[in-house]
């Protein structure tokens, strides 16, 4: 696909609806520009598709989406992970519609032309039809450029992007210590739950460090938790600790339990007493210092990490976006587990994540409601900007150019802005 294939797009009034401080209620609700977001951005760039712990043997699989086009991440025969295009290149029905599981190969249910793992085209029936027609090894199911970090699996249709690494450039310091939650233990995605909300993607990649939101929108579940939990969670709203940053290419960082960003630090302080009895039943089987370390990862990090534009590690879950219309958006919420760690502390971590998280949880009800206000507000005063400007007066540029301010200013919105509108502009 190409530019011209889309509608075009003025890109000189780009600054105009998206500036420093604002952006225009269009950039929620512009059909044409909804569909130039999937080419310039979606289909430029890397998107986060999978976790290595979900393709441990050759053959596991699971489909995905990205943009609109359907995909499937592999293990292949060799053991490399590769993302294929789930379309057959006969007649374009996809050759996989489970979610996830494990195959020899993939073959069209239409005419049954059969790919192998890597996707090249294995066979096709009565091929006598296509002697001097149709040579095989020009026909394989095409493949996605790929990028692994610390398990994470991002794809591009783009073969020329630049490397996965340069593109998470200041964010993977943070992945770092995202992924210490294991105790000690690899991480592995630990089952899932997906649902939609009627509003923008943009709307939900806002929300992952915006931290000023976080006590007017989830008193509910404030109120279901210990007050100690309670105290510790909220400080940052307060605390001179707390900080928003800006990590370039549009990732941005907000911590908000300054105490607990890197679990290999421990300051000594007591298992709190919601944990003492899974404490006990540790420490019949692991050291005093392992336990304290498992306890002490049970709700995770004291960070969300925004990774434009679609992935946020958010304290002890990633959280997925697919945009699927101007005005409708996918969620997938992916638990986390310590592979091979205790299964009584992964079952506590599970718990711990249904309760915000999960199908039946406090925080996402409350998060999505919240959007989809946004996205039907967006459709009043179109003339009216929406703000983005908490914070400016007291954000300061480090030396590598990284900009902080309090964990409530939307500086990391800003950083996902700008960006959208370098990429938006790119012909």
């Amino acid at each position: 696909m190409n530019d011209s294939d889309f509608q075009p797009v003025d890109v000189s009034a780009l600054y105009a609806r998206a500036q420093t401080d604002r952006v225009a209620p269009s950039l929620y609700n512009d059909p044409t520009l909804f569909e130039a977001e999937l080419e310039r951005i979606f289909y430029k760039t890397w998107i986060w598709v999978a976790h290595e712990s979900e393709l441990r043997n050759p053959g596991d699989f699971r489909t995905t989406t990205i943009g609109r086009q359907p995909v499937i991440v592999v293990r292949d025969t060799a053991g490399t992970v590769r993302v294929l295009e789930n379309r057959c290149r006969h007649r374009g029905a996809t050759v996989c519609e489970q979610h996830q599981g494990n195959a020899r190969g993939f073959t069209c249910p239409y005419h049954s032309w059969s790919y192998t793992l890597e996707g090249k085209l294995r066979a096709l029936p009565y091929r006598e039809g296509y002697d001097g027609v149709v040579e095989k090894g020009e026909l394989p199911l095409r493949n996605l450029r790929v990028g692994i970090y610390h398990g994470l699996i991002f794809a591009s249709f783009n073969q020329e992007v630049e490397p996965l690494e340069d593109f998470l450039g200041g964010a993977k310091p943070w992945i770092d210590l995202f992924m210490k939650q294991g105790a000690g233990f690899p991480i592995k995605a630990n089952g899932e739950h997906k649902f939609k909300f009627k509003g923008n993607w943009k709307i939900q990649l806002e929300n992952t460090t915006d931290l000023y939101h976080f006590p007017v929108v989830h008193k509910s579940w404030l109120r279901t938790i210990d007050e100690a939990t309670v105290a510790m969670i909220t400080r940052f709203m307060t605390s001179e600790d707390a900080f928003c940053r800006s990590l370039g290419n549009g990732h941005s960082l907000a911590v908000l339990v300054p105490d607990i960003v890197d679990l290999d630090k421990d300051d000594g302080a007591p298992i709190p007493e919601r944990f003492e009895a899974l404490a006990a039943s540790l420490a019949q089987q692991y050291p005093p210092a392992q336990v304290r370390r498992i306890v002490r990862s049970l709700t995770g990090v004291g960070f969300n990490l925004n990774l434009f534009p679609n992935l946020a590690l958010s304290m002890a879950f990633f959280r997925v976006l697919r945009p699927i219309s101007v005005d409708e958006t996918e969620i997938r919420h992916v638990a986390l587990g310590m592979d091979g760690g205790p299964d009584e502390a992964n079952r506590v971590r599970l718990r711990i994540h249904e309760n915000f998280q999960g199908p039946f949880g406090f925080g996402s009800p409350d998060d999505a409601e919240a959007w989809e206000r946004v996205q039907r507000g967006s459709h009043a005063g179109p003339d009216v900007p929406i703000l983005v400007n908490r914070g400016l007066n007291r954000e300061h540029v480090g030396a590598n150019g990284e900009k902080t301010a309090h964990a409530t200013d939307e500086t990391g919105m800003r950083e996902a802005y700008a960006k959208w509108r370098s990429m938006m502009e790119q012909a």
